[in-house]
């Protein structure tokens, strides 16, 4: 269901906190947080993987396996104590965990994105918290988003009044990460462009 009205403050600046999906040595600027902050907002980017630091993304999704994923739920979940309740949950990958259950269960939410996953609203809840507006990106053939995540995506945008979904051509996963063979410049640079509209209280 395509947005109505946006995240944004009446000032524009919004506190964002970013799940990331990794945690490599380098990362994208679009999963970085650059892009928003050089858009005026506060990004908070908490550490899901206490210092461990990985060279390949397989090694990241390694761990993650090791520790287990309601571990980094669990601290995904907690980077958010001591913070504003008026904030904006960004995840991507397996951030999307803690983002989409932190946007459905912390009051206060001002917003969600989600990038490369989605889960059905029933995973944190029985339904998607009224007012809070939700942003979806997956690339259409993404082999990870046709296990579940594609059709969690849809069923959340039909049900959600405030939600916007932007599907892109093609089958790669972290697109919009220039540090990874799957990079691609120019729908990385449309994901930029959606998400900030939607900081800024419109859609692109």
């Amino acid at each position: 269901m395509r947005a109505a009205a946006a995240a944004a403050s009446p000032a524009n600046t919004l506190e964002v906190v970013t799940q990331p999906g990794d945690n490599r040595r380098s990362r994208g600027r679009a999963h970085s947080g650059d892009a928003l902050r050089a858009a005026g907002h506060v990004v908070h980017t908490p550490d899901l993987y206490e210092g461990n630091v990985f060279a390949e993304l397989d090694d990241g999704i390694a761990y993650a396996r090791e520790v287990g994923f309601g571990t980094l739920l669990d601290r995904g979940c907690a980077a958010a104590d001591g913070l504003p309740a008026e904030l904006v949950y960004a995840g991507m990958s397996l951030g999307v965990m803690p983002a989409q259950k932190l946007a459905q269960t912390r009051p206060g939410a001002r917003g969600a994105v989600l990038l490369h996953a989605a889960l059905p609203a029933s995973e944190f809840g029985d339904a998607w918290p009224a007012g809070v507006p939700l942003q979806i990106h997956l690339m259409e053939q993404d082999p990870f988003a046709l296990e579940g995540d594609l059709d969690a995506a849809r069923q959340l945008d039909a049900e959600i009044d405030g939600a916007e979904l932007f599907l892109y051509p093609g089958d790669r996963h972290l697109f919009a990460d220039s540090s990874l063979p799957d990079y691609d410049a120019g729908e990385a640079a449309l994901l930029t462009e959606r998400v900030l509209a939607f900081l800024a209280g419109g859609s692109a």
